[in-house]
């Protein structure tokens, strides 16, 4: 999908917000699809975009000679179209554990992405939020956690919160959730969240013409 078609997608999944997105993929498919409420160092932001994806395990440490850390991995993730992607982290297990910071993710503003999604703690909030960047993860960390999780492949399918991420699902993520829609879905999706959107208006009319029962 262009860029520009990309940007009109964002401002209409904006404008219509979580739940009606997650309503209206939970009348197109069966799966699971929506994360419950996540930390934002800036909930103001929300986050829009194609998913490129990276999966954290437990550390084991006869795995670290393959010399392949973070960086390394996050460049071969966002490929060489990075601009607008989102990066989805999964938890590896540990959600309470450091997946990341403010310097190591400088990478996802240096190279224009719209943002991370984690499903676990991020360091550095105030760092994040001066990136101008959308971040939602499980909250924030204090502690390092090199020493519990490692990334340890590269756009492959994740979990988060329950949920399947497949590199190209759309990611969106406000103070509400998150919803995972499978990119040859997104124009339905957005259409079916825009009548799920009008009929909660219009039920909200009726509601307010009811009178007390006598």
């Amino acid at each position: 999908m262009s860029g520009t078609r990309d940007d009109d997608f964002a401002a209409r999944a904006k404008n219509l917000g979580c739940a009606a997105l997650v309503d209206a993929l939970g009348r197109i498919h069966s799966h699971r699809a929506h994360i419950l409420a996540l930390t934002s160092p800036d909930p103001t932001r929300p986050l829009f975009g194609p998913a490129v994806t990276l999966a954290y395990m437990p550390c084991r440490d006869d795995l670290q000679q393959t010399g392949r850390g973070f960086a390394d991995l996050f460049y071969e993730a966002v490929g060489q179209t990075p601009a607008g992607r989102v990066l989805v982290m999964s938890s590896g297990g540990y959600p309470d554990a450091s997946h990341g910071g403010g310097t190591k993710l400088s990478r996802v503003a240096n190279h224009g992405l719209a943002g991370v999604l984690a499903g676990g703690r991020l360091r550095d909030f105030q760092q994040l939020g001066e990136h101008g960047f959308a971040t939602w993860c499980r909250g924030e960390a204090t502690r390092w956690g090199g020493d519990t999780v490692m990334p340890y492949a590269a756009n492959v399918a994740v979990e988060v919160e329950g949920v399947c991420v497949v590199p190209g699902d759309y990611v969106f993520a406000d103070s509400a959730g998150a919803a995972v829609i499978p990119a040859g879905s997104l124009p339905r999706v957005l259409d079916e969240a825009a009548r799920v959107d009008a009929e909660d208006t219009e039920a909200a009319a009726q509601i307010r013409s009811e009178n007390l029962p006598r």
